[in-house]
């Protein structure tokens, strides 16, 4: 009778190695100069000698997973786009002070390590880094078998970005008048998917593959459509002087109004107005099929806006013909009315007036 092994127990060394070798080529595709190195290291290098022009550089971080989405994944096995959602959870956080992205890392846990599977994931991680402009310098792909079921996983990252500190974005900078400015969301991007899941997975029992005639396309591919990534983007919109950018808020768990106020100053108020734009169907057909109210709606998903920038008012046409160039639908879809509380300090208010159009 042969002793115990790791390989008994579930963990494989040979699988987790070829994994390796397989996503090896996608990570060199997500680099910069400053990267140092390749993978298979103890720890991912960024030479930081690229900070030396700055005056006085700010470093910021942010880490996120894309919660339930992965559920959709495993189930349609579909795997190289989850990652685009990943980078855009972590990096379009980082962006919102004016961070520019500079390098990443991954973490992926799984049942069991089939090297195929993690490499598609890798590469979309990849793919979401180099639209992002960032490096992946590196991750961990950890097998848990008893843990998690052989087909089950999850993934999470971590990003650091760098910001000149007088270029710093934020609620010190808005002022009343200032335009909001929405950019359209690509779907659901990767929030929400808990109520996603019950609507769709509950007692309506709806199958992946649906054809579904409002949106297009199967319900499983709309409902897997990568988070937009507005990294790229976004810093076009702050190195313009003509826009007049004040503040940035990436729309995720909590919905627009929510976000939105995490950078609007104390006391302040905001108007937005529903009537400025659309919902894409996706939407409407969660809130049909679940008998959603939209207040549950509007404080789970992005309802078609993935991120907000606080401008200048004298900037927000500007902003608009700058992102249309870059092909993102952008309109202004309200105003900062007051940025001080009459007395005494209180929270940031941001309401949602009219109906969608």
């Amino acid at each position: 009778m042969s002793g115990a092994s790791y390989e008994a127990a579930g963990v494989s060394i040979a699988a987790g190695d070829a994994a390796v070798e397989l996503m090896r080529e996608s990570v060199l595709r997500a680099g910069r100069p400053e990267m140092v190195g390749g993978i298979g290291g103890f720890a991912g290098l960024f030479d930081a000698s690229a900070l030396k022009d700055y005056r006085r550089p700010l470093l910021a971080s942010a880490t996120d997973g894309v919660g339930t989405k992965v559920d959709i994944a495993r189930r349609m096995d579909v795997h190289d786009t989850i990652g685009i959602d990943l980078v855009a959870m972590v990096l379009d956080d980082l962006v919102v002070c004016g961070a520019e992205p500079l390098f990443m890392t991954d973490y992926i846990a799984t049942g069991k390590v089939y090297p195929e599977r993690i490499a598609a994931i890798v590469s979309g991680i990849a793919e979401g880094c180099r639209q992002a402009g960032a490096a992946l310098i590196g991750g961990e792909t950890a097998e848990h078998p008893g843990l998690l079921g052989p087909d089950e996983y999850d993934v999470a990252g971590a990003g650091t970005g760098v910001v000149e500190s007088d270029a710093l974005l934020g609620r010190h900078l808005v002022r009343a008048g200032d335009a909001v400015v929405a950019m359209a969301s690509s779907g659901l991007h990767s929030n929400g998917y808990s109520l996603v899941r019950h609507v769709f997975f509950g007692p309506a029992d709806w199958s992946l593959d649906a054809e579904v005639p409002e949106l297009g396309r199967t319900l499983g591919a709309e409902l897997l459509e990568p988070t937009r990534i507005y990294a790229l983007d976004c810093l076009a919109l702050t190195r313009d002087p003509a826009c007049g950018v004040h503040a940035l808020s990436h729309v995720t768990g909590g919905g627009l109004a929510a976000n939105l106020a995490r950078v609007m100053p104390t006391g302040s108020r905001t108007r937005l107005d529903r009537g400025t734009w659309t919902p894409p169907p996706v939407f409407d057909l969660v809130a049909r099929v679940g008998a959603v109210p939209r207040h549950e709606l509007e404080s789970a998903l992005n309802l078609g806006v993935g991120m907000v920038a606080v401008v200048a008012a004298d900037g927000a046409d500007a902003t608009v013909a700058l992102l249309a160039e870059r092909g993102i639908l952008a309109w202004v879809c309200g105003e900062v009315l007051q940025t001080r509380p009459s007395a005494g300090p209180v929270p940031a208010v941001v309401e949602l007036v009219g109906d969608y159009a």
